[in-house]
């Protein structure tokens, strides 16, 4: 990927919007149309077919999975096909995330791909969340808004929650290879032009405020014992049986702020399991069978890699010991440089994996994570 990455996150990164000519020079889309209409029969893939009604300026959305009989009675223009979480099934269309990896893997969520037929579009909206919209198959009008009073009320009786207004501010038709980068609450708006288009949508979504206190709350619910309750800070007859005083107010404070108040170990424990879970569509399934030590030793020595499942979201934070590495909202101890290694490594390779077979206790962390499905051989 061809990108000032320094003055990118310098100038760009969650400020404002970028077009990146070129990003991928001779970009060969990874998947096209029909690769899409194929996972979007699987259940395992969210998927959404979007289509216009331009006689009635009217949206229409279902969601599939869908019968392969779906795709041939659509019309010949005005629809779109979404489907998420594409890295985690077409292993050459994760490896687009091995150029991201200037930015937290823990932010990234997933990599949609939509097939537009001409004029396909899912309408004018906002995303909460930062993402590069590189250009795969054919052309794609992109539209923003960088107007700081632009309307973002929702159209009624959308399911897509499309712009009820819209007036661009800029306006650009990206080829194969050219990337957009918008940050969140950027009104924007593609339509596929002069024939079938596909994008590729990788995302970055971050937690709301509403979503972490929900979790934290549940974690408090589980450290607290159930008898700290509200105490009365009463010492007298009240004045009147239905006032809430301010003394009550305080005694409140108290009980909310001192059962969250949290050591900064405690803190990062609980964001380390959360956000290693965040958004996970799906878990690794543990084999049936576990392999043994000495057969897992013997494929390492044989030169084997290790390819991480696509659903293992890995995480990790330096300790006096070592560090936590956090596994789909596990905690694991673990040996500092083989965290590091898990965690930012998709792939390891044998030079990645020698090191483990000298020490006792990474050899076996790893061959625990393999046997629950974090790992599967490289082919």
């Amino acid at each position: 990927m061809q990108l000032d990455i320094d003055d990118f996150l310098a100038n760009y990164w969650q400020r404002k919007p970028k077009l990146i000519r070129q990003a991928w020079p001779n970009f060969s889309p990874p998947v096209d149309g029909d690769d899409l209409a194929g996972l979007a029969c699987e259940p395992v893939c969210p998927a959404r077919l979007v289509l216009y009604d331009r006689a009635n300026d009217a949206w229409s959305v279902e969601n599939g999975p869908f019968q392969d009989e779906r795709f041939a009675t659509l019309p010949a223009q005005d629809w779109t096909l979404l489907v998420q979480d594409v890295d985690k099934m077409i292993d050459s269309v994760g490896a687009l995330l091995d150029h991201f990896r200037f930015l937290p893997a823990w932010r990234i969520d997933d990599v949609m791909v939509s097939y537009a037929a001409p004029g396909g579009s899912v309408g004018a909206h906002v995303d909460d969340y930062d993402v590069f919209l590189l250009q795969g198959q054919g052309q794609r009008r992109w539209q923003i808004s960088t107007a700081p009073d632009a309307n973002l009320a929702i159209k009624p009786n959308v399911e897509l929650k499309a712009l009820a207004q819209f007036e661009a501010t800029d306006e650009w038709l990206l080829e194969p290879g050219d990337m957009l980068y918008l940050p969140p609450g950027i009104p924007h708006h593609g339509v596929a032009e002069n024939g079938e288009c596909t994008t590729f949508s990788i995302g970055l979504r971050a937690p709301s405020a509403a979503e972490l206190v929900l979790d934290l709350a549940d974690h408090l619910s589980e450290r607290e014992p159930a008898k700290l309750r509200f105490r009365d800070p009463l010492f007298g007859p009240v004045a009147s049986t239905g006032l809430i005083d301010p003394s009550s107010f305080q005694a409140l404070d108290d009980l909310i702020l001192g059962a969250s108040r949290l050591s900064s170990d405690e803190r990062e424990r609980w964001f380390g399991r959360y956000i290693t879970r965040y958004r996970l569509n799906a878990e690794p399934v543990p084999r049936a069978t576990g392999l043994r030590p000495q057969k897992f030793i013997e494929k390492i020595n044989a030169g084997r890699a290790l390819l991480r499942n696509p659903y293992s979201r890995m995480a990790y934070r330096p300790t006096a010991a070592g560090a936590e590495l956090y596994v789909c909202g596990e905690m694991l101890e673990a040996p500092l440089w083989l965290a590091r290694t898990l965690a930012d490594q998709r792939l390891l390779n044998a030079e990645d994996l020698r090191p483990v077979l000298n020490d006792a206790a990474s050899l076996a962390l790893l061959l625990s994570l393999f046997n629950l499905g974090h790992y599967e051989w490289s082919k």
